[in-house]
């Protein structure tokens, strides 16, 4: 949808922003403001549709710069009604009423742009259907060990579903329902013209074509009410942070009765306290005592497998050695990767008077400098 607030104001960021900033702005919002944190709080839940909208066009560089283009002319200044009242016609929608002129320099509107209807449809979706619906963007934490071997995560995403009291219709019940005059019952609006043309759901109806004398209390006219929607994601192993899938028609009903819009999922892999991966090698870091380490010795290790598996270290080994072990990384497309197991070497941070002799006699036959 077209915005009415400024993206960079939705996420309380400069307009040069980076790209890094943004995701933090975006992560701290989506976190406060996330259904599971505030349940049956509509004021959250339309806030955090509102964040992850204006992270959607924002983290895109490409949406961005044609965003911020946009924006440079005014186009997202207040909606349609701010749009066409710039042409002297306040609260119109037809695009013969649209001054073009408004928006350029000197004059020059949109000229020398290319058709910014191309770029302003390619940022909230070209060419969509009638009743074709948004998908819903989100993005999900999972554990490390999910993100490695794979596997479900639960995800709860806020929709909205048609209104149990009026049934979709908006109307309070024994209302009068005649026909929309701002689109004449078609339930779509234009804006703009030639190139520039868009069209959109009617914001007087709503894209239902038909007004009510009285609204729904129970919606308030809109004719959907907000759920939370519960479904397990499936999580492919060796994902990365940043990897996405796209469940088809899991997302926000579609209120003309077609397709319901689809769910993009991004990943974000959280990090473990003792496991790292590196493509389908798994790595981990062990200390051993300076006897262990001189001496060798052998060592239960975990892996991600939920195993245990006895390592042998050899006499005399180095910090910072790798030791391998065979096949314990992640799987995928038929390949498996190792577990690989970096050795530190901690030392006493203390010695009793004798243990302190004895590590200078040590170190005199041994011929070692201190």
């Amino acid at each position: 949808m077209a915005p009415n607030k400024d993206y960079y104001q939705v996420l309380g960021v400069p307009e040069k922003a980076s790209a890094e900033q943004i995701k933090k702005a975006y992560r701290r919002l989506a976190k406060k403001h996330h259904p599971d944190a505030n349940p049956n709080d509509k004021a959250s839940a339309e806030r955090f549709k509102e964040v992850s909208e204006a992270n959607s066009v924002l983290s895109d560089p490409d949406k961005r710069k044609k965003y911020d283009t946009m924006r440079k002319f005014g186009a997202f200044a207040g909606g349609p009604r701010e749009w066409a009242s710039r042409a002297g016609r306040a609260g119109s929608t037809r695009a013969e009423d649209f001054d073009f002129g408004s928006f350029g320099a000197g004059g020059g509107g949109f000229a020398g742009f290319g058709g910014l209807g191309d770029i302003f449809s390619s940022i909230f979706g070209k060419g969509k259907q009638a009743g074709e619906v948004e998908p819903i963007e989100m993005t999900v934490d999972i554990p490390f060990k999910t993100a490695a071997l794979g596997g479900k995560v639960p995800v709860t995403i806020p929709v909205k579903e048609a209104c149990p009291l009026c049934g979709g219709s908006g109307a309070a019940p024994g209302a009068r329902v005649s026909t929309c005059s701002e689109c004449g019952g078609r339930g779509t609006v234009s804006f703009g013209q030639g190139s520039f043309a868009v069209t959109r759901p009617c914001p007087a109806c709503r894209g239902r074509g038909k007004v009510a004398s009285e609204r729904c209390g129970k919606c308030s006219g809109d004719g959907e009410v907000g759920v939370d929607k519960k479904l397990r994601v499936t999580v492919p192993a060796a994902t990365d942070s940043g990897h996405k899938v796209r469940l088809k028609s899991q997302g926000q009903r579609n209120p003309a009765g077609g397709r319901a819009g689809d769910l993009i999922v991004t990943f974000q892999v959280k990090s473990d306290r003792f496991f790292r991966r590196d493509g389908l090698d798994i790595h981990c870091t062990v200390p051993l005592n300076l006897i262990q380490a001189t001496l060798g010795t052998k060592l239960q290790v975990r892996t991600i497998h939920g195993q245990k598996v006895v390592l042998r270290i050899p006499a005399a080994t180095q910090p910072g050695r790798k030791l391998r072990i065979k096949g314990q990384g992640v799987e995928k497309n038929g390949r498996r990767g190792d577990q690989l197991v970096e050795i530190t070497v901690t030392v006493p941070e203390k010695l009793t008077g004798d243990q302190e002799k004895l590590l200078r006699e040590f170190a005199a036959a041994a011929d070692l400098k201190y």
